[in-house]
């Protein structure tokens, strides 16, 4: 029986490398530059401040500050040693504003991929990262308030977890979302709305939130699907830039969409419910069970040898095809099972902000019904048994992430280890007619966010006492309550300055506009600061005001369509057929989006070119059903809405 491939660790001989999408893989990236380009007479990330040193050298308060070699190119070990002696020499030194993040970063830093000659010690103080990333999950489980979903795992995690019940993810697709987040950086930015360009080559070579660990003194490893394979990771989920060891995938993942479903007529198909005897599939495994072994593995060869590390798990389900044990039926009996509460596609709803779910309908059993393009509908039987496995999914999943997390307590790790649970992006279970992500709803947008902290969101266990015990979803039933909730308003661009300051290394500096040319930034500020707010503190007030909230946090979201009317390719147009982009605001309040013209040849949207809009009160339209964008003034939704994209 084949084996899921194991990683060596550093230094150990290797002949595996990461699986690829066709064509002929290209040779891996070399490690970046070693030398760092400063443009002149301005510091990276600060556009418009003097060059420290091309000017009177002096800061506000008149104290003295050093001058750097008068150089146009200077290498990273060159600014590190000047660094390191200045803080000798002058330790109350203040610098101009730009300058104390750029010492941070070079003091604690290596060359990204390269690195400097030998390994660098950990933060004394800080802690290892658990990153827990799923597929398609919305936030279907039991410490968001579904009473149907069987999440005794994820729930017991968020009873020990500050939990973010409005996280919102910047576009409803894997490979856009994935890379928006692991830098930092929104789609506009990382000018990735397919899944056929990287980053670094298309948009600008920006870190990452596991290669800043890793310069950081981390041991970084990733399993399963962190980033979207392909040519958006660069065939390589973007090791060695990102990662320590080679990233694991296992081997049982290329059966996911193969004929391995049974159906009535006892034949094996390529299905979208497709529920399994885990033992009659290939390898006798599924992806998501392999990938928890060898996460469990890693973490037991961190113990043993002690090092610091940032360990992503990206678990594939509950994305289609809905394929899981076969067990996980029997949580969910289908007398049980309803319809979404809004199936029907709202009359006020704009025809481009319609997806027309083509992924599903080249699923077998879903060809087998004729749905009529684009808005179908699908017959209300086949609707619950889609939603029944949506959820079976969910419960498997839950399961992994319960083993993980038993893992930490088995090697005596859950004391200094964060773990922070997510997904890239939702899924729509029928609302407005849809059977997908790929739009700007909170169905597709929303996602869970949790962030477990020993010490800060959970006390520190006892000897002997184990964290995260496993719980059984056949048996347990779940009684967790979230360790702190907060409303407020946030979005995954913010992960990585979040996860710094978590660990206690220094938080990226905010990106200036542009912020092409810069390497470390991010778009998202930390969200540390909401830990300790209440979900008391978060109530506002719900009064529909747009003239004084320039202090409201707003969570923005886009989506990009080939045409005003639902086509072929409207899930996931390329970027050349790009005709429209739709820039969704969401706050506390309202949902507000407009559709405009987007030229995909200099990725500049035409903000005067508005082709429909939708503007939704939650607070009485949750569902976001009654578009009223056509019958309400909206001049100060607007103003804001230009004031963010041009910002």
């Amino acid at each position: 029986m084949e084996k899921a491939r194991s990683l060596p660790l550093p230094g150990e001989p290797s002949s595996a490398s990461p699986p690829r999408e066709g064509g002929p893989r290209p040779r891996p990236a070399r490690s970046p530059p070693t030398r760092l380009s400063l443009p002149r007479g301005r510091a990276e990330g600060r556009p418009g401040r003097p060059f420290p040193g091309r000017s009177a050298g002096r800061t506000q308060q008149g104290s003295a500050c050093a001058e750097l070699p008068a150089r146009r190119v200077l290498s990273l070990p060159l600014l590190r040693g000047w660094a390191e002696r200045e803080m000798r020499a002058a330790p109350s030194c203040r610098c101009p504003a730009p300058w104390p993040w750029l010492l941070g970063i070079l003091l604690a830093s290596g060359t990204a991929g390269a690195g400097p000659k030998g390994p660098l010690p950990p933060p004394r103080d800080g802690m290892n990262v658990l990153f827990i990333v799923a597929d398609d999950l919305r936030p279907a489980l039991g410490c968001y308030g579904d009473s149907l979903v069987k999440s005794p795992n994820i729930d017991q995690l968020a009873s020990r977890s500050v939990v973010f019940q409005n996280a919102y993810a910047q576009q409803a697709v894997c490979a856009p979302s994935r890379v928006s987040f692991l830098t930092g950086r929104r789609p506009d930015t990382t000018r990735l709305y397919d899944f056929h360009s990287y980053w670094r080559v298309h948009a600008g070579n920006y870190s990452t939130i596991p290669q800043y660990f890793k310069e950081n003194g981390y041991t970084t490893m990733s399993v399963g699907k962190v980033f979207h394979p392909g040519i958006s990771s660069n065939h390589s989920d973007d090791y060695p830039y990102s990662w320590s060891l080679p990233p694991f995938h296992p081997s049982a993942e290329k059966y996911e969409n193969s004929k391995t479903c049974k159906g009535k007529d006892g034949e094996l198909h390529a299905n979208l419910v497709c529920p399994v005897d885990v033992a009659e599939v290939p390898l006798g495994t599924l992806p998501d069970i392999q990938s928890t072994e060898e996460a469990r593995r890693l973490l037991n060869i961190m113990k043993i040898k002690k090092r610091k590390f940032f360990l992503a798990v990206g678990y594939h389900k509950p994305h289609i095809p809905l394929r899981y044990p076969q067990e996980f039926l029997k949580l969910y009996p289908l007398e049980n099972i309803t319809l979404a509460p809004d199936p029907r596609v709202p009359e006020e709803l704009p025809a481009v902000a319609y997806n027309p779910w083509m992924d599903i309908r080249q699923r077998e059993d879903v060809q087998a019904l004729n749905v009529s393009f684009p808005y179908g509908p699908i017959p209300e039987d086949f609707q619950r048994q889609i939603r029944q496995s949506y959820f079976a999914a969910v419960s498997y999943l839950d399961t992994q992430v319960g083993l993980l997390l038993n893992a930490l307590d088995d090697v005596g790790l859950s004391n200094n280890t964060i773990v922070m649970f997510t997904a890239d992006h939702g899924w729509s279970l029928g609302e407005h007619g849809e059977w997908a992500k790929y739009s700007n709803f909170d169905v597709a947008t929303r996602v869970p966010l949790m962030f477990y902290v020993p010490g800060k969101t959970s006390s520190f266990a006892r000897p002997g006492e184990r964290i995260f015990p496993y719980l059984d979803p056949f048996t347990h039933i779940s009684d967790s309550v979230a360790a702190g909730k907060t409303k407020k308003m946030v979005e995954l661009v913010s992960l990585f300055s979040t996860l710094a300051e978590l660990a206690g290394l220094w938080v990226p500096p905010v990106c200036p506009e542009p912020s092409f040319h810069v390497a470390l930034c991010t778009q998202g500020p930390s969200i540390v600061q909401y830990f300790n707010s209440t979900e008391e503190e978060d109530d506002y007030d719900n009064d529909y005001d747009t003239e004084d909230d320039h202090e409201e946090p707003i969570a923005f979201s886009q989506y990009p369509r080939p045409a005003d009317i639902p086509e072929w390719d409207s899930d996931k147009p390329e970027l050349k057929d790009i005709k429209i982009m739709g820039y969704s605001m969401r706050t506390v309040d309202y949902r507000y989006t407009l559709w405009v013209g987007f030229n995909p040849s200099n990725f500049s949207a035409n903000l005067q070119d508005v082709h429909a809009g939708e503007l939704y009160m939650v607070g009485s339209d949750p569902s976001e059903d009654h578009n009223i964008y056509n019958s309400t003034l909206h001049g100060n939704l607007v103003k804001k809405f230009l004031r963010f994209l041009r910002c």
